[in-house]
């Protein structure tokens, strides 16, 4: 199962309907608008936890951070903070607004939402992604041992369930240089 399937799972369909409803559009929409983000912010996170401290710093993250609050109190999502945390989620896991802005872009093409409503959206369905992880790896307890994580990161975050991240990162870093 990989990171979209769980956002757009049972457990987080009160996230999607709260996202929804902050934004103003139809949860259908809410969940085109994640099903097209949520692929970008997980190939970000391969990127990122390619190297061991990357995959440390995103497990410290996960085990200090709280964000399985996102899922379990959807209500936090409109709040300024969550917006706050989601543009620093965005700056770890892309380093750069460019990234996000093509992501917006290429999201609005897919989704037909406007571009500006998905940057605004973007953020939020970063904190999100967070919280799933946060779920689906921790739980509710302690933070894991980081051979248990890897493995299960690497499950979540491998979009073409390929084995592989080369193929992914190659594919993104291809589309935003021809944008």
């Amino acid at each position: 199962m990989n990171i979209t399937d769980l956002l757009l799972g049972k457990d987080s369909s009160d996230a999607v309907g709260a996202l929804a409803r902050q934004f103003g559009i139809s949860e259908a929409q809410a969940r085109d608008a994640v099903a097209s983000m949520a692929p970008s912010l997980s190939r970000g996170m391969q990127h990122r936890t390619k190297e061991s401290a990357g995959l440390d710093s995103l497990i410290n993250a996960l085990g200090k951070g709280n964000h399985s609050r996102y899922i379990d109190d959807p209500g936090v999502l409109g709040r300024k903070e969550t917006t706050d945390d989601g543009n620093s989620i965005l700056g770890h896991i892309f380093g750069s607004k460019e990234v996000s802005r093509n992501v917006a872009k290429h999201a609005a093409q897919e989704t037909g939402l406007g571009s500006s409503l998905l940057k605004k959206m973007l953020p939020v369905v970063a904190t999100m992604v967070m919280g799933t992880l946060g779920k689906k790896i921790l739980g509710g307890g302690a933070a894991p041992a980081q051979k248990q994580s890897s493995g299960i990161l690497g499950t979540l975050l491998d979009s073409d369930r390929d084995g592989s991240i080369i193929d992914d990162v190659l594919g993104m870093a291809f589309k935003a240089a021809f944008r």
